[in-house]
């Protein structure tokens, strides 16, 4: 039987990527396999996981994955002391209507695989308030198991009191409480916090992070409430993705790093093999793959070096002669044939599409995505119904070439970001992250 617990909050920004690194990290210290996942749609936190446990961490989503997909994918926990799920946003928070599996809120996860839930909670402002919290979210379903609590950036030892005596009256185990310590905040940035692999000092981070941490929590106690009734599939079934091609040239650097791991391990799973590329270092994609894929990422933050790269863009304009090119959200936007930075400098892409964006006023585009294609992708036909998730600051200037799908949020609206397709280019705005059947 593996330890599992589900790491969530009452909301976003309450410190659940920092207790759940510090806490990957210090039960690994002490020798344990710890394996980490995502709940949700995010590209950044399995990275750093993955840094804190040196096992790949990966997505779990109620909302774009069939139940059995999501089994599949725990799996890979069989083998582990401890598995550490990483909620989003408060416990739960999903969409207004159900997908494949859920609504995509922590909890449908926690519930599903019947994972006990350890909640981060910020007492900041509030002392006995916090319990009422904590004791709301425990009560507000059945079917949840709440472990207990850590609290995070207790102001003093007076206040620390306080909150505890409510929570024992209450009912709900405090594992430990963290003091506000600035040497552990994780950095941000505009679409969440900045990528493990631009973090040189991320290992010493994560390590300050577990001592603070082993100093301040029961560790014992609370692997001990860990305890569940879970256990891996024993026949655990192939992922339903199919690849882009059986040799699939991946760019892959700064400006393009948004991939969802599930997904590459699928595409080769089912025999493709995957060699990357640096736009940034003016490379262009094997000659000898089938297909090129651009995913997402900052090439806003890199625009003038991917304007200046011209053998870069040369060789995807010729790679793109005879062979498919799909590029999702950051690198739909370098397909197209200008990107305007949030300076308002006007940049020149590759131009294999229309497209044209700006980042000069910012405007939020979040939400699951499902998409019915009208026109063929690699790897998939006319016809094809994919589940993402779009999440960029970027505006539309211009999408003149012909609509890629039909693209709704997780409600059934249509949405104007259709993708598009021109000759053998093709872009979306949504990152794919599973098939619908």
């Amino acid at each position: 039987m593996t330890r599992s617990l589900v790491i969530s909050a009452p909301a976003s920004g309450v410190g659940k990527t920092t207790v759940t690194l510090a806490l990957a990290r210090a039960y690994r210290d002490r020798g344990l396999k710890v394996q980490c996942f995502k709940s949700g749609p995010d590209y950044i936190d399995p990275a750093f996981h993955t840094a804190a446990t040196g096992r790949a961490s990966v997505n779990i989503d109620g909302w774009a994955m069939h139940r059995e997909a999501i089994e599949a994918l725990a799996s890979r926990g069989a083998d582990a002391d401890l598995i550490l799920a990483e909620g989003s946003m408060g416990l739960f928070d999903g969409v207004a209507a159900p997908g494949v599996s859920s609504t995509g809120s922590t909890s449908d996860i926690a519930e599903m695989m019947g994972w006990p839930v350890l909640l981060v909670i910020d007492p900041s402002g509030q002392a006995q308030t916090a319990a009422a919290v904590a004791a709301g979210l425990r009560d507000f379903r059945a079917g949840l198991r709440l472990a207990g609590v850590v609290l995070n950036r207790v102001a003093s030892a007076r206040h620390e009191d306080l909150v505890r005596r409510a929570m024992a009256r209450v009912g709900i185990a405090v594992f430990g409480a963290l003091p506000r310590y600035a040497a552990i905040t994780l950095p941000k940035r505009h679409l969440g916090l900045v990528q493990a692999e631009e973090q040189a000092e991320l290992i010493d981070l994560i390590a300050e992070a577990a001592r603070f941490v082993t100093g301040h929590v029961d560790l014992d106690a609370l692997l001990q409430s860990a305890a569940c009734a879970w256990a891996a599939p024993r026949a655990v079934r192939r992922l339903n993705i199919t690849p882009p091609g059986q040799h699939i040239a991946l760019a892959r650097d700064a400006a393009f790093s948004f991939v969802y791991p599930h997904l590459l391990e699928a595409w080769r799973a089912a025999g493709a093999e995957i060699s990357t590329f640096s736009p940034l270092a003016d490379e262009g994609p094997d000659a000898s793959a089938d297909v090129c894929w651009l995913p997402g990422g900052y090439p806003e933050l890199h625009a003038d070096r991917l304007a200046a790269n011209t053998r870069f863009r040369g060789a995807l304009r010729s790679f793109a002669e005879t062979r498919p090119v799909h590029g999702e959200c950051g690198g739909y936007m370098v397909l197209g044939t200008a990107l305007t930075d949030a300076d308002g400098v006007r940049h020149e892409m590759a131009g294999l599409l229309g497209l044209e964006t700006s980042f000069a006023q910012r405007r939020m585009h979040l939400g699951y995505r499902l998409a019915e294609l009208a026109m063929p992708m690699p790897g998939y036909q006319t016809g094809a119904r994919l589940r993402g998730h779009e999440f960029h600051y970027s505006a539309i200037v211009s999408q003149p070439d012909t609509p890629l799908a039909v693209v709704r949020d997780a409600t059934g609206a249509v949405v104007a970001e259709t993708g598009s397709r021109r000759g053998h280019a093709t872009g979306t705005f949504f990152h794919l992250i599973a098939e619908d059947r």
